[in-house]
């Protein structure tokens, strides 16, 4: 399958982004998942996990596995999303363990950045394949006072040629605005074969 392009006319040079401040910045943090705190009782069946783990100054992260693929929230989201959204992918995945959030102007993080690794299947094997392997960056909104926090937009990091400034360029153009439940996140930029196809459940 050849990688196909995406147009993307709603992503626009920061110096052009209404209400967006040119000194957007970055913190790093990492994803200690060995120092959270469990959120599901220890008898729950089935290999599911749901953690609270640290995140940038008082913002947590909350993450959760099940069936080997994975979901990652961040701030202060609500009961209804901590226990009911999942996003992640139609293959087995993982995220890896350094967040990139982005702040905005007063220092408050409004999105965030992580690249995932996708272990799509060979149709010739029915296995995971190494040579099959994709890689995508996917940026979150940091939920607010709503507790509203989820997937804005994904890059296929083997696809693009920079796809760090393209995801920062999607979390500074489309988190403040994005509404969570309602507008659907894609692809910017090239996509190509093993960005495989995200998965998402909200609470009704």
């Amino acid at each position: 399958m050849r990688p196909f392009a995406y147009a993307i006319p709603f992503l626009i040079p920061l110096s052009m982004a209404p209400g967006h401040a040119l000194a957007n910045d970055s913190a790093y943090t990492d994803l200690d998942t060995d120092h959270c705190k469990s959120l599901l009782p220890e008898d729950t069946e089935g290999g599911s996990i749901s953690l609270r783990c640290k995140g940038f100054k008082d913002y947590a992260v909350y993450f959760k596995e099940g069936d080997l693929r994975q979901s990652i929230l961040y701030g202060p989201a609500s009961d209804a999303y901590i226990d009911n959204v999942f996003e992640s992918f139609e293959p087995f995945n993982t995220a890896t363990r350094k967040i990139e959030w982005r702040l905005g102007a007063n220092g408050k993080p409004v999105a965030t950045i992580l690249r995932w690794f996708l272990e799509n299947i060979d149709p010739a094997t029915y296995e995971p394949s190494p040579k099959l392997k994709g890689q995508v960056l996917v940026v979150s909104k940091v939920a607010d006072d709503d507790g509203q926090g989820c997937v804005v937009g994904y890059v296929d990091a083997l696809a693009n040629p920079e796809p760090n400034l393209l995801a920062r360029q999607v979390a500074d153009t489309r988190a403040g605005a994005f509404v969570c439940g309602r507008d659907l996140a894609g692809y910017h930029g090239i996509r190509g074969s093993t960005a495989a196809e995200p998965t998402r459940v909200f609470p009704d």
